[in-house]
Parts: structure tokens; sequence; C-alpha cells
């Protein structure tokens, strides 16, 4: 089978490692289920061509076996397993005809659906006695989460067998695949598309773009060339929520600063882990160094709490901030000790298992070389279906960002300062960034106490409800400090300027 024959003679041991697995899990199936209780659901992208070709390969190796002999037949170009193609309205004209042409090239038994999935899969289950369907879902696929191998369809879904062949394989193993096999794909990804949906939601990769000084058409390199696979979905047309009640949904992609009114405000939640923290042996700066900076682009804290090295304590706290904040940032607690739970309350926050990140794992490869054994594998271990790593090049091991969780490797102000500069250009650079405008301040101080300017205080919060105004000492007996913060400069000159106006001349002073 030429397939098998191009794996084979190949010099790619891991792209032979991961064929031998997937064929495995194809022949395992195909002892389980006969031909007639299989299927394969085919929609004309990559990985469910990768798909068809280890079926095909794994078909004609499991019936050498299975006839203790080696005179099985390719059999031409034929392929037994039944074909399920969900045709849509939205699909690109491409993969339509490749899908169709790929059908006649191997004889496909083709049941064309115009159903939505699950209805389709309710009349095509009803009519045949299907039993187990093959598909090409890889982990970091939003549909890969909390799958194996083999795992049964969810509850409210036709009884069915999902198996997932491909499940472990990364988006360089799957070009590995198609280009020693030589094997055609669809032509769109020769164009820079590097992951296809529906007409309506896919471009090309941006980061694929051919720069030219013409102002002539744009041109893209293949896909096959993306340097960092976890970008395969950069060329998905974001999406996002309206405003609600004047604060933005936390899935903010996209956004402009133009789409936004001047009335919304980001928020954000900042959780330290650490023991050391709370038995006082480490001091915590880095939390309000990050205030500083998320200020700086426009972004409010409403919470900065520190938890335990705990995995529960961690996934309690990421729970209550994640669903009431635009984005939360965690630091502390990430690496290979006992006590670097981080990671795995993040997952556990999102309901999600911890599973191997092979690119995750070549950059620790890269950072640590042979010293990553053993427990320290366990830091390759992500959440799954969830994790985005954001790149960058003076970072030698990306950022890990869950949905709008943001875990920061951070020990110091130092590493804090190049990590933020990173971030800041790796979301800008991924449009997943809403830059607000700035938070200004400005400070009096004054020898009045308390009681007062308490008065005065409280009512200039009532006329300038858009304006933060607090007071706080530096020490019981020092001047008292008050400050006004918020993003309109001329509201805090008027309001600072009110509260002058109740004291006499000279009563305040302004400080940097």
């Amino acid at each position: 089978m030429e397939i098998d024959k191009a794996i084979r003679e190949c010099d790619d041991s891991r792209l032979k490692t991961k064929y031998t697995n997937a064929i495995y899990v194809i022949k395992r199936a195909l002892a389980l289920y006969s031909i007639q209780e299989v299927a394969l659901s085919f929609n004309g992208g990559k990985d469910s061509t990768v798909l068809l070709h280890l079926l095909r390969a794994g078909y004609v190796l499991h019936k050498t076996e299975e006839s203790s002999s080696q005179d099985v037949a390719d059999g031409g170009n034929t392929f037994p397993i039944r074909t399920i193609y969900f045709e849509t309205p939205t699909v690109f004209p491409e993969i339509n005809s490749f899908t169709y042409e790929t059908a006649a090239t191997y004889s496909l038994q083709m049941d064309i659906l115009r159903l939505d999935f699950k209805s389709g899969l309710e009349a095509l289950l009803k009519a045949n006695p299907i039993r187990a369907i093959f598909l090409g879902v890889r982990i970091g696929d939003p549909t890969a989460v909390g799958q194996e191998q083999f795992s049964p369809s969810s509850p409210g879904w036709p009884p069915f067998m999902r198996v997932n062949p491909i499940l472990d394989w990364s988006y360089r193993d799957v070009w590995a695949f198609l280009l020693v096999c030589k094997v055609r794909y669809c032509s769109l990804y020769d164009q820079g598309y590097t992951s296809i949906g529906s007409i309506h939601d896919t471009v090309p990769n941006a980061l694929l773009c051919i720069k030219n000084d013409n102002n002539s058409e744009q041109k893209f390199r293949p896909a096959y060339l993306l340097a960092d696979g976890r970008l395969e979905r950069s060329g998905r047309v974001k999406r996002f929520s309206a405003p609600v009640c004047g604060k933005l949904s936390s899935v903010c992609n996209g956004l402009k600063i133009d789409d936004l009114n001047s009335n919304n405000m980001l928020t954000t939640s900042i959780i330290a882990v650490g023991d050391e923290i709370l038995f006082g042996t480490v001091e915590d700066k880095l939390g309000s160094m990050l205030c500083r900076k998320l200020h700086s682009i426009g972004w409010a804290t409403s919470l900065l709490a520190v938890t335990r090295n705990d995995i529960d304590s961690v996934a309690e706290e990421v729970e209550r901030c994640k669903s009431t904040n635009d984005m939360v940032f965690i630091y502390g607690g990430v690496g290979p000790l006992h006590s670097d739970v981080t990671v795995a309350g993040v997952a556990k926050a999102f309901g999600v298992r911890m599973a191997p990140d092979e690119e995750f794992e070549e950059h620790l490869r890269h950072l640590i070389g042979e010293k990553c054994t053993g427990d320290k594998n366990e830091m390759a271990q992500l959440p799954e279906g969830i994790t985005e790593l954001l790149h960058h090049e003076q970072l030698p091991v990306p950022l890990i960002k869950c949905r709008n969780v943001i875990i920061l490797t951070a020990t110091n102000v130092a590493e804090l300062d190049l990590q933020w500069h990173c971030l800041i250009d790796s979301l800008k650079s991924n449009g997943d960034l809403v830059l607000m405008a700035p938070f200004v301040s400005k400070c009096l101080t004054t020898t009045l106490s308390d009681v007062e300017v308490a008065q005065p205080l409280s009512k200039l919060c009532l006329q300038f409800p858009d304006i933060y105004i607090g007071g706080y000492r530096g020490s019981r007996k020092g001047p008292l400090m008050i400050r006004f913060e918020g993003k309109d400069l001329s509201r805090i000159e008027a309001a600072s300027q009110s509260l002058c106006q109740n004291f006499q001349p000279g009563a305040f002073s302004e400080t940097e």
C-alpha cells in the first residue's frame, strides 16, 4: 500500500510513531466493529484528508493480518468504509469540489447530508447499523475537550463510538503526513488558509502573507509553511458579543477602540498563588505593578487576591473571577515542583483535563534540554482544548492563555516587565486586545483631619460618579493624600477644584 510504504521509508521518526499509533487505533476499531458498522466523517479539510488515507492504509493492514497472508491487494483505489459528508450552503466551493473529486477517485460510498450535524446523524444512524464513526479531531480543536481515542457520543446525541486516530497529532504532524505521502489536499491550503470553516468566518492566515511594495493584490504562502502550528486558527474571523448593561463580554476578540463606547469599562482580576506570600515569607510586588500596567491601557482591576498552593483553592478563585471579569491574570506556582499547581487549578476551573502539548514540550526541551524528563515533563501538560500559546521572539517559552485567563510565569518585577511587553505585542497582533483610554490621576495632600474632609468628599463622590476619589495616609500622623482617578482629565480637574473651593486657599497642595 503506497501510504504505508511512504511512511516506512521516510526519515521522520516522529511521524512514524504518530502513524503507527493511529494505525493501531484504526485496526483496533476494525476488529471491534464490522465494515458495515463503521463510517468516516469527511469534510474536505486537511485533518479529514489525513484520516481518509490513514483509514485506507489501516484497512489494508487489518485485512492482511486477518487473513494471515501478504496477498491482500490494495484494492486499487476503492475504499469500502461508508463516508459521511455534511454539505452546507456556506461551505467553500473549493472544499465541495475537492470532496466530490476525492469521492470519485477512491470510490467512496458517500452519504451527503444537508442537515445540521446532530439531525443528520440521527437520520443516518436510524437508517444504517453504524456503531462507530472515525473523526479527524485533534487536541486543541474546540470539540476535542474530554475526548479519548475511543469516546462514546455525548449525552443527548445519537449513540455511537467516536474514534479519534489522530487525536494527539499536531499541525506539523498533519502536514508532514500529507507531504511525505504526496496525497492531494484542498487547493485553499496553497492560498494561505490554515484552518477552514465556512465562507463567513475564514480568511487566509495573515502570518503567511507575502509583503509587497506596490500595493498589488495580497499573496500568501501555503499552509504547510506556517512556522507555529498553534496559530493555525488565526485565519478564523473572530467574533465578539455586544456589550450587555455597559459590560463587555469576556470574549472581546476583534474589538477596535472606535467600536467601544467611552462609558464601557473592561475589568480584570489578579490572582497571586503562593503559600510563601500568605506566610509572610515573600512580599508580593507583582500585583501592584500589574495593576499600574493595566491602568495604563485603560483596564480597571476589580480584585487582587492571594490564594494557597492548592489545586482546589486556585480553581475556586479562578472560577469566581473568570465569569465576572473580562480578563484574569494569575501568577506564581507555575513549574515542575509539587507545589506548582496553578495550571492544573485553571484546568479544573474550566472543567477540562490536563493533556500533553507536544509543541509546548518542544519549547521546554529547547530551554532545559535533556533535563525535561520525569516530573519535569508535567510542565508540558496544559488545559485541554482551551489553551492558546502566546509567542514572542523575546520569550524562550510562550505565555499561556486559557480563554480569558492569562498565566504569567514571572517571579520578579523585571520578568513581569518583559512578559507584559511581550503579552501586549502578542495580543495586539492576534487582535485579542482592547486598548482603552488610559487612566489618569491627580493627588492632593492636606494637613486637614479626616473628619474635616469626610463630608465634602462624600458629596464630591455623588457629584462625580465617573471619578474614583479616595483618601489614604502614608502614616497615621502624616499628611492626608486624596487621589482622583479616571479617564477624563478635565473631569478630574473639575473635581479637585470643587473640593478645594470648600476650604481656605492653600489647604491642599498638588503632588506627583
